[in-house]
C-alpha cells in the first residue's frame, strides 16, 4: 500500500493520502454538515472530483464557500431522496458535469426518535424512503457509469443502532438492518463488473445533530460502553472511507466495516 502523509481534515491531524483517489469522481449524498460534510472534506482533500446532494442549502453552501480554495472545489445540489425522479435527474445532471462517477457513498439519513405506537402506514413508508430506498436507486442510477468506467466503490452507510437495540429508534433500526443486506446482494450482483460495494457500521459520531440527543451524563455513559476512550468525530469515519474507496481496498467487497471505538 502506497501511502504519504500531509495535514488533512483540521490543522492538527496527519491524514493518510492515496494517489489513487486524485481525480476520481465522487457523488456524497447527505453530505452538508455532520458526518457527510467530513466525507466531503476529506475527499477534496485528497483532490478527488466531488459532488454532494443534501436537502440543507445554508449548511451546503458554507461548506462550498469553505472549500473553495481547493484543486476542485465541491459541486453542491440540493436533493430530497425520497423524491425518485428528481434523484435521477440530478444525478445524471452530477454524472454529466463529472464526466462520469466511481465513487458513490450513501450517507444521507434521518434518525429521528418515535415510538412503536406513533407509527403509522404513512410514517413507515416516509421513513423507509429516508434511509434505506434512496440507497438502493442511487446505486441503480451510478452503475452504468461505473461498468463503463471499469468498475467502481459504493460506500453504504449502515448503523450500530440496530446492532445495539436502542430505544425510540424502531423504523430507523430496521433500515439499517436492510442496508447490510442490500450492501451483501449488490456486491454480489455487481463484482464481475469489477464494483465493490460495502457497508461502514459507525457507532455514535460527535455532530451537533447527535449531541442535541445526548447530555453529558449520556455522552459519558456512550465512553464508559467503548473499550477506547474519547468520541469519534467524523474526520474518523472519513479516514475509513477514503480507504474503501481507493484502490488499496481492491479486494474488499461485501462487508461491514465497523468504526464505533468498540461499543458493545
Amino acid at each position: 500500500m502506497t501511502l504519504t502523509t500531509e495535514t488533512t481534515l483540521t490543522t492538527t491531524d496527519a491524514r493518510a493520502v492515496y494517489p489513487s483517489l486524485r481525480g476520481k469522481r465522487v457523488i456524497i449524498s447527505g453530505g452538508g454538515s455532520g458526518i457527510g460534510a467530513g466525507l466531503v472534506e476529506a475527499f477534496v482533500r485528497q483532490g478527488a472530483r466531488v459532488a454532494f446532494v443534501d436537502v440543507a442549502v445554508a449548511d451546503s453552501e458554507a461548506l462550498v464557500a469553505r472549500l473553495g480554495d481547493a484543486a476542485y472545489p465541491p459541486l453542491f445540489r440540493r436533493l430530497d431522496l425520497t423524491d425518485l425522479s428528481a434523484l435521477a435527474t440530478v444525478f445524471a445532471e452530477l454524472q454529466d458535469e463529472l464526466g462520469g462517477v466511481d465513487v458513490l457513498v450513501n450517507n444521507a439519513a434521518n434518525d429521528d426518535r418515535h415510538t412503536v405506537a406513533d407509527v403509522t402506514p404513512a410514517y413507515w413508508d416516509e421513513r423507509m424512503n429516508v434511509n434505506l430506498r434512496h440507497q438502493f436507486f442511487a446505486a441503480q442510477a451510478v452503475i452504468p457509469a461505473m461498468k463503463a468506467a471499469g468498475g467502481g466503490s459504493i460506500i453504504n452507510f449502515g448503523s450500530i443502532s440496530w446492532h445495539l437495540g436502542l430505544e425510540d429508534l424502531v423504523l430507523y433500526q430496521t433500515a439499517k438492518a436492510a442496508i447490510e443486506g442490500l450492501t451483501r446482494s449488490l456486491a454480489r450482483d455487481l463484482g464481475r463488473d469489477n464494483i465493490r460495494v460495502n457497508a461502514v457500521v459507525p457507532g455514535n459520531v460527535k455532530t451537533p445533530r447527535q449531541e442535541k440527543w445526548y447530555t453529558p451524563e449520556g455522552e459519558a455513559e456512550i465512553v464508559a460502553a467503548q473499550c477506547l476512550d474519547g468520541r469519534i468525530e467524523p474526520a474518523d469515519i472519513a479516514a475509513l472511507v477514503l480507504f474503501l474507496a481507493s484502490d488499496d481496498a481492491r479486494m474488499c467487497t461485501a462487508h461491514n466495516y465497523w468504526m464505533d471505538a468498540g461499543w458493545r
